[in-house]
């Protein structure tokens, strides 16, 4: 039987990085294209979390950092990821999420993937309207309860990203790497976005189907 492209795709495989601002449903997209290509989706926040919750050795150590209101160093991050891709599960690729964050960590994931022989091949960014997202936000935080999110906070969150991935998403660009994609919308309207456009840039295929 003649591969369906879900498992054309799930076979390549593929090294991507996903951006977005907080409340632009990265995580949940980060999910999806995890699942297309089957690949993980390495999320260096599930990660630290992971080892918080677990109390172990690297999480007592995260813990003390975060709670001292510090980052979390580059050298101690980048090691986290530098083990993560040599496991199994990422022997055909990977989604990063959360990773880099600084344009020294942009360059420790170049010198590992020519190490490696598996340059990154595209970076998928969620492009939403600011003033859309912190409406979105401070609704569901009303029907939360959540009355310390205000809209001060969110709009705060929102400029600390915009701020700290600028210096990223240029490099990016300047290396053709960059996808920009709408993520207003539904869910499924997003994944159909994200989908497509990767596979104009050659990553995966996108099964149209045509209208009735």
């Amino acid at each position: 039987m003649t591969p369906t492209a879900e498992e054309r795709n799930r076979e390549r495989g593929a090294r991507l990085l996903i951006v977005g601002p907080p409340g632009a449903g990265k995580g949940t997209q980060a999910l999806r294209i995890a699942s297309t290509f089957g690949i993980p989706d390495v999320s260096t926040g599930d990660i630290f979390r992971h080892h918080i919750k677990n109390q172990t050795p690297l999480g007592v150590q995260v813990k003390a950092i975060v709670d001292a209101g510090d980052y979390v160093p580059d050298a101690l991050t980048n090691a986290i990821v530098t083990e993560r891709l040599t496991e199994e599960d990422a022997r055909n690729g990977f989604l990063l999420d959360g990773y880099p964050r600084t344009v020294d960590q942009v360059a420790y994931l170049d010198q590992l993937l020519e190490e490696k022989g598996q340059p990154l091949e595209a970076v998928v960014r969620l492009v939403a309207d600011q003033d859309e997202i912190v409406a979105r936000l401070s609704k569901r935080a009303l029907e939360q309860g959540r009355v310390d999110d205000s809209e001060e906070a969110i709009r705060h969150r929102q400029e600390v990203y915009a701020r700290e991935t600028a210096p990223l998403v240029d490099v990016y660009r300047d290396r053709g790497l960059l996808i920009d994609i709408d993520g207003l919308g539904s869910v499924d309207d997003v994944g159909e976005r994200v989908a497509s456009a990767l596979a104009a840039h050659g990553i995966g295929e996108f099964d149209v189907v045509a209208a009735s």
